[in-house]
């Protein structure tokens, strides 16, 4: 990647991650992707006591359609077991395909298990801080929500099997639906600096368009 891609690739990273400062909650919801290390982070979370369960959502996406031979949701269990977290802990929302689902799902969940939730860690992607963020403000609104994601990074630290360039599309196609989405009742709406702005229309013009709708 030329160094000016990267700069601009910087402004949307460092939007769309929100860096909340972790406070204990009622649970930790953590939303599945291909990036396994999203698990992780969650049963990190468990085993340092801010939260007493994990709840795990998702079906498949658009990155994750065939990849494995069970829902992400299920997958991310797996490796947060195999990390260290209590399986009894665990609970697994097996049908969202979007993080609108991700956020409607995980709330009739509770309400069927008689979970009391307030209040939650929600785990994504650094990337997916702001939607999550931005979703479940609209469609869970009486929830106290923290974003948190594992410390990584476009550039110097993609999810195996993804290159840089797969994170930037990306990126750019998560500021295209933080634009949009919102008209739609997908999602609260987001102020969206010009820095940013810029940012995304300079990527788009770059070629940076796999992942716009």
């Amino acid at each position: 990647m030329e160094a000016h891609d990267i700069e601009q690739a910087e402004i949307l990273w460092d939007y769309h991650r929100i860096p909340d400062v972790l406070r204990k909650a009622d649970i930790i919801i953590g939303l599945g992707s291909y990036d396994t290390r999203v698990a992780e982070h969650c049963e990190q979370l468990l085993n340092d006591g801010w939260a007493p369960k994990i709840l795990f959502t998702g079906a498949e996406g658009n990155f994750t359609r065939g990849k494995w031979s069970k829902s992400e949701a299920e997958m991310f269990a797996d490796v947060a077991i195999q990390h260290g977290a209590d399986a009894s802990k665990i609970l697994v929302e097996t049908e969202a395909t979007n993080t609108g689902d991700n956020a409607r799902f995980c709330k009739a969940l509770c309400q069927r298990e008689g979970l009391a939730i307030a209040s939650a860690i929600v785990v994504s992607k650094p990337n997916m801080n702001r939607r999550a963020l931005a979703t479940f403000h609209l469609l869970w609104p009486d929830l106290e929500l923290v974003c948190a994601a594992p410390d990584t990074h476009f550039y110097h630290s993609p999810a195996p099997g993804h290159t840089p360039e797969d994170v930037v599309s990306e990126i750019v196609g998560d500021l295209q639906r933080i634009i949009e989405y919102p008209a739609l009742g997908y999602q609260a709406e987001q102020d969206i600096p010009d820095a940013v702005l810029h940012a995304y229309q300079e990527l788009v013009a770059l070629g940076y368009t796999g992942h716009l709708l």
